[in-house]
């Protein structure tokens, strides 16, 4: 499965459009990840504990698309977009979503 942000593939051409395609990671923060995360802002320095949960996130959307524009007969997937959202009450959660168009190409 190939991913774009751009619109097109360069040296490819796109002989179908199957339609949008989306995917969603809802990741919950651990309590303790929080507590050492928040030591880490008041210290400097990034977090890796949640660097490492919207790798995660990030991942699991992707997958979850590409198994969408799979599903659709797609071996593409164009025009990318990534959105990062937290979710819940005081950030609880991290959400990630992603959207692209399904298409063939060849």
């Amino acid at each position: 499965m190939i991913h774009s942000t751009t619109p097109t593939l360069q040296g490819k051409e796109i002989t179908k459009y199957h339609g949008l395609v989306t995917g969603e990671a809802i990741l919950g923060a651990n309590i303790f990840k929080d507590f050492f995360a928040n030591i880490r802002d008041v210290v400097g320095g990034r977090s890796a504990a949640y660097e490492g949960e919207l790798q995660k996130a990030r991942t699991i959307a992707i997958e979850e698309m590409s198994r969408h524009a799979e599903d659709l007969g797609a071996n593409a997937v164009v025009g990318i977009d990534l959105d990062y959202e937290t979710v819940g009450s005081q950030s609880a959660m991290m959400m990630v979503s992603v959207s692209g168009t399904a298409v063939s190409v060849r």
